[in-house]
C-alpha cells in the first residue's frame, strides 16, 4: 500500500503564533494553490511508481478539510473528471497546545518551553496534549490503515506534527529525529507500507513542495 501525505496550505494566521487545535481558515488566496499541490504530489508519485489515489483522507480541522476539498477539485479537473471521495478522521488532528493556543511563541513562558524540550514525549506544561498521547492516536490510525490495506494508494491531508509522527512510526525512528525534518505548506511525502518488511514503511520522498 502506498500513501501520499500532504500538509495543508497556509492558514489565516501569523507564522509566529502557536496553534494546534485552533480551527483556522485558510489564507486567501490559497497558498500554495491547489493545482500546484496536486501537480507536485502527482509528479512525485508518478516518478516513484505509485498508482492514482483511491480517495483522500484528512484531518477534520478546517485548514486541512478545505485543502483536501480544493485538492480533490483540482485533481478532478486534471484527471478528466475522476472524482475523489474525502473522508475525515479525528485521529489525524494536530496536537492540542492547551493554554499556549493562540499565543505568540515568543510570549510563551521560557520555563514551560524548557520543560517541554527536556521531556519531549511526556511533558505537558501547556495543559493540553502530550506528544506521547498524540503519537499514540496517530499511530492507532496508521496501524488500522495498514491492517486493512484494502486500497493501493491513499492521499492524506493533515498537519506537520502528525505527518512527522507517521514518518517516525512507519520508519522506526525516534520522534525527536523526524521533528527536525522540514515540511513546507502544501508539501507532500510518499511512503510505501509493507507489513512483512523489517520496518513497516519505506520513505519514497519527503517535502516535495508545490512550486
Amino acid at each position: 500500500m502506498d500513501l501520499v501525505l500532504i500538509r495543508h496550505a497556509h492558514p489565516a494566521i501569523d507564522d509566529g503564533v502557536c496553534y494546534g487545535r485552533l480551527d483556522l481558515s485558510l489564507a486567501e488566496p490559497m497558498s500554495p494553490r491547489a493545482d500546484a499541490i496536486v501537480n507536485a504530489a502527482a509528479a512525485a508519485a508518478s516518478a516513484n511508481g505509485l498508482p492514482p489515489p483511491a480517495r483522500i483522507v484528512c484531518s477534520p480541522a478546517r485548514r486541512a478539510l478545505v485543502t483536501a476539498q480544493r485538492i480533490a477539485q483540482a485533481y478532478r479537473a486534471q484527471a478528466g473528471g475522476t472524482a475523489l471521495a474525502i473522508d475525515s478522521d479525528a485521529r489525524l488532528i494536530e496536537l492540542d497546545f492547551g493554554a499556549w493556543e493562540g499565543q505568540r511563541w515568543d510570549a510563551v513562558p521560557r520555563q514551560g518551553l524548557d520543560q517541554w524540550a527536556a521531556d519531549l514525549m511526556d511533558a505537558c506544561p501547556h495543559g493540553g496534549e502530550s506528544a506521547r498521547t498524540a503519537y499514540a492516536r496517530v499511530a492507532g490510525w496508521a496501524d488500522a490503515l495498514q491492517a486493512s490495506a484494502s486500497e493501493p494508494c491513499l492521499w492524506a491531508v493533515g498537519h506537520a506534527g502528525p505527518m512527522r509522527m507517521l514518518a517516525a512510526h512507519w520508519l522506526g525512528l525516534p520522534l525527536s529525529v523526524t521533528l527536525g525534518w522540514q515540511l513546507g505548506w502544501g508539501a507532500s511525502c510518499g511512503l510505501r507500507l509493507d507489513p512483512g518488511a523489517a520496518r513497516p514503511g519505506r520513505l519514497l520522498w519527503w517535502n516535495r513542495t508545490a512550486g
